[in-house]
């Protein structure tokens, strides 16, 4: 059961320059349809079992940002999820306290409330169950359960920020998980001129951008996987990229025709600030992307339906992308990191 917090609520508790972006609707019709089907309500889900708080968030808030949550205190949730970045980290690979890196690329946070199951091949069920893959992973942030519960109970800060959040200090790892997912779910997109624009600014994006609107949820296909609010229906699909063994959701249902080299679909909010593109880095702009999708990647059983020949000429592949463009938000969210006393 999904419990639904309202935006006044969040605005008033969240960092500054956070907005909201929320569930993929399916957009069928006249235009007025589809330009309604992309946009935001005023509410955000949170799961009855770990219900919003300010409090919580707030924990979540300084464990996100804070390195002693890796073995060497040098790496955070942060590294890789850098607000300035859209909450990725413009890196082809993700790169933790392992140099070689990591096979698969940060994805940003944005809108990650919304998206269950969560990961490029889905492998985490909900948010609460993602925060200790990262930690625990040798390549990643390295640590292990006991010693971050050690580290963290050391510092009465710490012993006080969870007394606010749960009741009492005890620092447990269903309690980290929980924080750090409250915080995560209230990373939402910020305002962009294309929610201007559905909203009645018919001058917030132009003419060229427009057209690409259309192409986006006509010609181009690209609505049958990115639409709602938040530009994902939260989908796997191989769009024919994947080889080899990279199979992603294929490694969960071996027996899945369709779900071999099946990839999470990721949300475009602020997409042209996150190249390159794709789980692993592969694409390295928006016009490989639109490319990419215009030859229809590599025929087999599992690729999409919707992924082929598109035929797409010059001048609407530069209208694609100057829609693209609109989906960015005018001020990336920027919060302040919280200090706790050491």
């Amino acid at each position: 059961m999904r419990l639904w917090v309202s935006l006044t609520l969040l605005v008033a508790v969240l960092p500054v320059g956070l907005s909201l972006a929320l569930t993929p609707a399916t957009a069928p019709g006249d235009p007025a349809t589809i330009r309604a089907s992309y946009r935001r309500p005023e509410v955000v889900p949170f799961p009855s079992s770990n219900p919003y708080s300010e409090a919580k968030s707030a924990l979540g808030q300084m464990l996100f940002f804070d390195p002693l949550l890796s073995r060497s205190k040098t790496h955070s949730c942060a590294s890789c999820h850098r607000p300035s970045l859209s909450w990725g980290d413009g890196l082809p690979r993700a790169i933790g306290e392992d140099p070689k890196g990591l096979p698969i690329r940060s994805p940003t946070l944005i809108d990650v409330a919304f998206f269950e199951p969560l990961g490029w091949d889905g492998k985490f069920k909900d948010l609460e169950s993602v925060a200790f893959g990262p930690i625990l992973s040798p390549m990643n942030l390295n640590m292990t359960e006991p010693e971050l519960i050690a580290r963290l109970a050391a510092i009465p800060g710490y012993v006080d920020a969870f007394g606010r959040a749960f009741g009492d200090g005890a620092i447990t790892r269903p309690r980290i998980e929980q924080s750090l997912a409250t915080f995560e779910r209230s990373i939402i997109a910020g305002e962009a001129p294309f929610d201007r624009w559905i909203k009645g600014d018919n001058n917030a994006i132009g003419a060229s951008a427009q057209h690409g609107f259309e192409l986006f949820n006509g010609k181009a296909r690209c609505s049958a996987c990115h639409s709602g609010p938040s530009f994902s229906d939260g989908s796997f699909q191989d769009i024919g990229t994947a080889k080899g063994h990279d199979i992603g959701r294929g490694r969960f249902f071996p027996t899945s025709a369709k779900l071999k080299y099946a990839f999470k679909t990721p949300t475009l909010r602020d997409v042209a600030r996150r190249a390159p593109y794709m789980h692993d880095g592969s694409v390295a702009t928006l016009e490989d992307v639109i490319e990419l999708y215009n030859k229809g990647g590599i025929e087999r059983p599992s690729r999409s339906p919707d992924i082929k020949p598109l035929s797409l000429t010059a001048a609407e592949k530069k209208d694609l992308i100057a829609f693209l463009e609109t989906l960015t938000a005018t001020n990336p969210p920027v919060p302040g990191v919280p200090k706790l006393p050491r």
